[in-house]
C-alpha cells in the first residue's frame, strides 16, 4: 500500500520533492494556492550549485535538461566602487558550470514536467494527530487526510504552526526591487556596466546589485539597513516618489550606478526576514517542513539550493523505505536537515552583515574569500 503524501507549495523545494517521488513511481499530491503556474511573476534568477541544486536535479533525472537551459556566463560578477571604479571583474572559465544561473520560471517549468499540481488549492491549516493521518484544511472549506504532509510553503508557511510556534523576524535589512527590460537595446550603457552576470556596488550600510536574467531582463536590488516602517509614508505605486527616496539614500554615488534605479518602471518592497539559525521542533508524526518553511535565511545563493537538495533527499528516502518505517525516515531526515541548515543559516546571516555593513571593505573581502581565483 502506497503512502498518501502531500506537499504544500510548488516552489523549488516542493516541486523537487514531488518530481523525485514521481521518478520512483510514487504518487504525491501537490497543493498550491496560486491559480496557475504563471499567476505571479516567478522572481529572479537562481545560481544552482554543483553539490546542492544540481545534485537535486540529478536525483530527479533532470540535470541534462537543466544544463541546456542554464546560463554559465551568468556566473560573472563585477564589483564597483561608489564612484564607478571597477574593483573586481570576475568571469567564469570556459566550461565552468560550478554555479550556472537559471531563471526561476524556467526552473519551475522544468520541475513541473508531468506533475499533476492542484492549482488554486490554498491550505489554511494543517492538523496532526488524528487517527487516520494528518488533516489538511483547504481554503474552499474541504478537508483531506494524508499519511505525510510536507510543508514547502515558504516564509509565511501555513504548515509550520502545526509543528512550531516560531515566526520569522526582521533582519534590519530591506530590499527594494525593480527591473529593466530589453536592456541591451534600450539601455546599452547599463548592459555594458552589468556585463554578462551581475554587478554590485557597496557603500555604508547599503548596496546596489543588478543581475541579468534571460532575454535581456535585469533585476535591480537596492539593499539598505532601515527600520521596518521606513516606507510607510510612501505610495509604492508612486514610482517617482520611490525613486526620489532611493536617490536620497544613495546620494553621491556615480550617475551610471544610480541609473540602475532611475530606469526602473516599478518598485517592490521586500524586507528580509529570517528564522533563528537554531530553529528545530519536536518531531510530529506525519508532518515535516522543507526550505524557507523550515529555515528561512538571507538570500545569498544558498536557500533554494538547500531546499531542493532537502526535497530530493527526503523523496529518495521515502521511496526506498518500507511502509511501516515512514515516520523513522522523516525523523532521521529532520535531524540531518537541522544540523546542515543551521550551519548555513549562521553563515548567510554573517554574510548579510558583511554585505550590508558600516564598512564597505567587508563586502569586497567576502567576495575575495568565496570567489574562485
Amino acid at each position: 500500500m502506497r503512502h498518501r503524501i502531500a506537499v504544500v507549495g510548488s516552489g523549488p523545494a516542493g516541486l523537487t520533492f514531488a518530481r523525485v517521488l514521481h521518478r520512483h513511481g510514487h504518487p504525491v499530491t501537490v497543493l498550491e494556492r496560486d491559480p496557475a503556474p504563471d499567476a505571479r511573476p516567478p522572481g529572479g534568477t537562481l545560481d544552482l550549485h554543483e553539490g546542492m541544486g544540481q545534485l537535486a536535479l540529478e536525483k530527479a533525472g533532470l540535470l541534462e535538461e537543466f544544463q541546456a537551459l542554464s546560463r554559465p556566463e551568468g556566473q560573472a560578477m563585477r564589483i564597483l566602487d561608489m564612484d564607478g571604479t571597477v574593483l573586481r571583474d570576475w568571469r567564469p572559465r570556459p566550461g565552468d558550470r560550478t554555479n550556472p544561473e537559471i531563471d526561476r520560471g524556467h526552473l519551475r517549468d522544468l520541475l513541473l514536467g508531468p506533475l499533476d499540481v492542484r492549482w488554486g488549492q490554498g491550505v489554511t491549516q494543517v492538523v496532526p494527530g488524528t487517527g487516520d493521518g494528518v488533516v489538511v484544511h483547504l481554503a474552499d472549506g474541504r478537508q483531506e487526510t494524508f499519511d505525510l504532509v510536507v510543508g514547502a510553503d515558504g516564509a509565511r508557511s501555513r504548515t509550520r504552526p502545526a509543528v512550531s510556534s516560531v515566526t520569522p523576524h526582521y533582519t534590519g535589512v530591506t530590499v527594494v526591487e525593480t527591473s529593466l527590460d530589453d536592456v541591451d537595446t534600450r539601455h546599452p550603457d547599463l548592459a555594458r556596466l552589468i556585463g554578462e552576470g551581475s554587478v554590485a556596488v557597496y557603500g555604508v550600510n547599503r548596496a546596489l546589485v543588478a543581475q541579468r536574467n534571460s532575454g535581456g531582463h535585469v533585476k535591480v536590488y537596492a539593499q539598505f539597513r532601515a527600520p521596518l516602517e521606513w516606507h510607510t509614508d510612501l505610495d509604492p505605486a508612486d514610482v517617482q516618489a520611490v525613486r526620489s527616496r532611493l536617490s536620497a539614500l544613495f546620494d553621491g554615488w556615480a550617475a551610471p550606478v544610480l541609473a540602475l534605479l532611475h530606469h526602473g518602471a516599478a518598485f517592490a518592497h521586500r524586507p528580509l526576514y529570517v528564522l533563528p539559525a537554531s530553529h528545530t521542533w519536536p518531531h510530529v508524526r506525519g508532518l515535516t517542513l522543507l526550505g524557507d518553511a523550515a529555515h528561512l535565511m538571507p538570500p545569498l545563493g544558498v536557500g533554494a539550493n538547500l531546499a531542493m537538495l532537502e526535497g530530493a533527499e527526503l523523496a529518495e528516502a521515502i521511496a526506498t523505505t518500507r511502509p511501516g518505517d515512514l515516520d523513522e525516515v522523516v525523523r532521521a531526515f529532520e535531524e540531518q536537515m537541522w544540523a546542515r541548515a543551521g550551519r548555513w543559516a549562521e553563515m548567510t546571516m554573517a554574510g548579510l552583515d558583511r554585505l550590508v555593513s558600516p564598512d564597505p571593505a567587508e563586502a569586497l573581502a567576502l567576495f575575495d574569500q568565496v570567489q574562485p581565483s
